[in-house]
Parts: structure tokens; C-alpha cells; sequence
């Protein structure tokens, strides 16, 4: 069965004007057109749904039970055609995002407040997972965007670079390293060292960057985030080599840190987005906001 929904338009008028000639003149066709809808919706649907008079025109049985029918379909449709044409001019939405924990706080709080200002009634879900995760969720469809340290090896996926930051060395402001301007690998040999496990992104990326030096740093604490990490070293139990942004930004009463040197490690912190995918409009302006704030 195939129903043009311009044909119920023409019935819901009819049947509610009771009269062709109004009905033609309230959805701007001739009468003849619209008595052809109506006769074609008649005939697709296998039954007579108003009776014609010379005077008047009224709902068959079958034709009082469909009206409501009709309208509820015609105010769905309306309903759903409001919504997206809210969301393509920014006026609703949600964008979902999942960001590797250390940069959601460095990259998203400005930019999700000038989001929030200029569109109030978009919605923003945040997933804070580690590296790999937000690769997968992005891969999967689950989040439109992704911010995190890998995706360029990827096919599917596109990786547009945000920031390029160095690791650091993280200690407690009194501890004798805190002193110096610079630290190199080589002098962070005498003290017990804190480190991710091998799953993380970052672990990555110091055992790649380190591989060929003379000496690389031999763990004596493990952990899964570096925010354990930097608990433990403001514990006074160790040190640690974390990405700047993982440290608070301003002076902290305990935490002291110090640039690397010799060799200087970095990584690269960008969006991923699966490679020739559309980005909804909100998920548009979103990415758009975050490459010119931070691209």
C-alpha cells in the first residue's frame, strides 16, 4: 500500500471543513486536484472514507474512525520535521563526545562554555575513558567525536591535531629534583618511579620515544590513570613522567613540576572522527569550536 501523505493532508481538510471548495482553497489547490487525492487515498486504502452530497460532505463510518488516525500521523510527521529543522539551525541537539580524561579538563571547559552561550539548548554528553576507548567509541558510532592520543594508524579514522605537549617530570615541590630548572631521563635513575601500565596510550609513548636511549626508567610503582599517579607522588612514594596537562595548572602547595630533557618525549593530543562519516550540524559546530580554539 502506498499512501501520500499529501493525499491525507487532503482528507484531514476536507473532512474537517466538511467541504471541497473551502478545502481546496485552505491548502492552495484546484478543486479538481484535490478531489483526485482524496479518490486516490480512497482507492489505496480499499474503502470510501466521506460521502459526497450536493450540499454537504460527510465521514463515512470508516472514514470517522481514520480522521484521528490521519491527524495523529500528520502531527507526528510535523512534530518530527520541527525537531530536525531545530537541530540543522542549532536550536536542539546533543552532541556526544568521549575524551581521554587528562585532556578533558585542558580542552573542553571553555569551549563547551562558549558552546553552551551561543546554542543553550543543545545537550553535551562527555565519556572520559582512556586512549584506546575513545578510539573504539568513535569506531563503534557510539560518540560523534573523540579526543584522544591515537587514531592515526587507523583507516577508518581521521585524526586532527589539537596540541602538541611534552612529558614532564612530577614530584613534590620538596624533593631535591624540584630544585633544578631541567631534569634529563638519565638523573631520574636513583628514585623509585611511578608508571602506567602497558594498556595506556601514554606508557605507549614513553616505551616507543625511550626505546633507543641509554637508559629507560624502570618501574617500581603501577598504576591505570595518572591521576593515581599524582596522588602517589604527592604522597611523597615517588616520581612519575606525566603529559603537562595532567598537572593542575596553577601553583599547587605540594606537586612541583620540571621539563625532561635529553631526550624531550611528547605527544599528540587531537579529535578523531570516523573517515567519511557526517557529523550531525550540532556535532558540526562543536569540532569547528575546538579547531579554532585550540587547532
Amino acid at each position: 500500500m502506498n499512501v501520500d501523505l499529501e493525499d491525507l493532508r487532503a482528507f484531514v481538510a476536507v473532512a474537517e471543513l466538511r467541504s471541497f471548495n473551502a478545502a481546496a482553497q485552505l491548502i492552495h489547490l484546484s478543486q479538481p486536484a484535490l478531489t483526485r487525492r482524496v479518490q486516490k487515498l480512497e482507492e489505496n486504502l480499499g474503502v470510501s472514507l466521506l460521502e459526497r452530497t450536493t450540499r454537504r460532505v460527510e465521514l463515512t463510518t470508516v472514514g470517522r474512525d481514520f480522521l484521528p488516525k490521519a491527524r495523529r500521523l500528520l502531527d507526528d510527521l510535523d512534530a518530527s520535521l520541527l525537531s530536525v529543522r531545530e537541530i540543522a539551525e542549532h536550536r536542539s541537539g546533543l552532541v556526544n563526545i568521549a575524551c581521554i580524561p587528562t585532556a578533558a579538563y585542558y580542552f573542553l571547559p571553555d569551549v563547551i562554555a562558549t558552546y553552551s552561550r551561543t546554542y543553550p539548548n543543545i545537550r553535551i554528553r562527555v565519556v572520559d575513558e582512556g586512549a584506546n576507548a575513545v578510539l573504539q567509541s568513535v569506531l563503534n558510532g557510539e560518540v560523534e567525536l573523540g579526543i584522544t592520543l591515537l587514531g592515526t594508524q587507523e583507516s577508518e579514522i581521521t585524526f586532527d591535531p589539537l596540541v602538541e605537549e611534552p612529558f614532564v617530570l612530577a614530584c613534590r615541590g620538596d624533593h631535591e629534583l624540584a630544585a633544578r630548572k631541567e631534569v634529563a631521563w638519565q638523573d631520574l635513575k636513583p628514585y623509585r618511579f611511578i608508571t602506567v601500565g602497558r594498556l595506556s596510550g601514554n606508557r605507549l609513548i614513553l616505551d616507543l620515544q625511550l626505546a633507543q636511549t641509554d637508559w629507560r626508567p624502570r618501574w617500581f610503582y603501577e598504576v591505570q590513570h595518572l591521576s593515581t599517579s599524582l596522588g602517589l607522588v604527592e604522597a611523597g612514594l615517588g616520581i612519575a613522567a606525566l603529559p603537562r596537562m595532567s598537572l593542575p595548572a596553577g601553583p599547587h602547595p605540594v606537586l612541583a613540576s620540571r621539563p625532561l630533557i635529553n631526550p624531550v618525549v611528547t605527544r599528540t593530543v587531537g579529535i578523531v572522527r570516523r573517515r567519511g562519516a557526517s557529523l550531525s550540524p550540532a556535532g558540526q559546530r562543536f569540532y569547528d569550536m575546538l579547531m579554532q580554539r585550540w587547532g
